[in-house]
């Protein structure tokens, strides 16, 4: 039976999380995510889970670790600073081949910054983060259904490829109310996993989970067969949405909170008789190159429209590959751009090329 509620986005996260297995939660504190803790804390030990304040975002990501590796579905979430402490370890579990879910949502910064949303955490996302060769598969919602829909999306795929996946989202997602719908008769499909370290009864073999490899040789064959998972994932995984891009002259490209003010700006520009259209990442990694430069056989101009000095923008240009000019619009330190602003700055654009 399915059922509708009006939820906030983090506590949406966090009930979401729950309908998909997890029964482990190990976080920290920080503005603009803290309700995702709350929930926690208030729903964990009613249904026989498991949660923890650490002492620390640094503690918070190893106990991730452990309870990943026992085979379970763990989940933690933090904000910006909270998940730079957490990189070491996120690193870590990456090259220990681990599935778990990892909430950001996004501050502005850097340093301490603001508790207001921005999206300057896109380069630690999608770029690495930590160290080594690896990468997280990071979904961008840009909506408490979305919020909802993606985090449980997320704990099925971080099992299916073994490893972590983040939630990408920003202060205005988390702390939005939307209406999100539950289906109580649902039962998450939870394979399976042979390799956990849960102890054999002298039944198996032992299980051993480790990333560290005293020879070179052996690092790299593990790299490099690592490397074949995230192809795959790129083969398999992408995720973006496109609205008026088929007719298009000019694209716009952005994500999450922003995503939300873009539409409203070209709609606008459309009903101006503007041939203008959206491409919405929703995996941020593996990123939609190959939609974006088909879109560049008819598309004249782009615009990467982001609350950052300008971070996709750089995989905008790499996915249109010089055939047509990419500019960037955005606002940072926790200012949200206006649809008005937007559609403004589009059109002195598209008006200077038109000159």
């Amino acid at each position: 039976m399915e059922k509708k509620v009006l939820m906030k986005g983090n506590e949406a996260i966090a009930e979401a999380a729950i309908r998909s297995g997890c029964r482990h939660f190990f976080g920290y504190p920080i503005t603009p995510q803290t309700e995702i803790s709350a929930y926690m804390a208030k729903r964990m030990p009613k249904i026989g889970g498991t949660f923890l304040q650490a002492e620390s975002e640094v503690a918070a990501i190893n106990m991730v670790y452990g309870a990943a590796g026992a085979g379970a579905r763990v989940m933690t979430s933090s904000s910006s600073p909270g998940i730079s402490l957490k990189a070491e370890g996120i690193s870590y579990i990456a090259g220990a081949d681990l599935p778990c879910v990892i909430v950001n949502m996004v501050r502005g910064g850097p340093g301490l910054g603001g508790i207001q949303p921005a999206q300057s955490d896109y380069f630690q996302a999608v770029k690495g983060g930590g160290h080594g060769d690896y990468h997280l598969l990071v979904l961008a919602p840009n909506s408490v259904p979305e919020l909802s829909e993606l985090t449980m999306k997320a704990f099925d795929l971080a099992d299916n490829y073994r490893c972590p996946v983040m939630i990408l989202g920003d202060g205005t997602l988390g702390q939005m109310m939307e209406p999100v719908v539950f289906d109580d008769d649902y039962k998450p499909d939870i394979p399976e996993k042979p390799w956990a370290t849960v102890g054999t009864g002298g039944r198996r073999k032992h299980n051993v989970i480790n990333t560290l490899y005293m020879t070179p040789e052996d690092l790299e064959y593990t790299v490099v067969e690592r490397e074949k998972k995230y192809d795959l994932i790129k083969s398999n995984e992408v995720r973006y949405e496109s609205i008026y891009a088929d007719d298009a002259e000019y694209i716009v490209c952005s994500y999450g909170t922003t995503s939300r003010v873009v539409q409203t700006a070209v709609e606008g520009l459309r009903a101006e008789g503007i041939k203008i259209g959206t491409i919405r990442p929703i995996t941020l990694w593996p990123f939609p190159y190959e939609a974006l430069n088909k879109a560049a056989d008819k598309a004249r101009m782009f615009f990467s429209v982001e609350m950052s000095m300008g971070q996709m923008v750089e995989d905008v240009r790499l996915a249109v590959n010089g055939k047509a000019p990419v500019y960037f619009m955005g606002r940072t330190g926790g200012v949200i751009p206006t649809p008005s602003e937007v559609a403004d700055g589009i059109k002195e654009i598209i008006g200077g090329e038109r000159k």
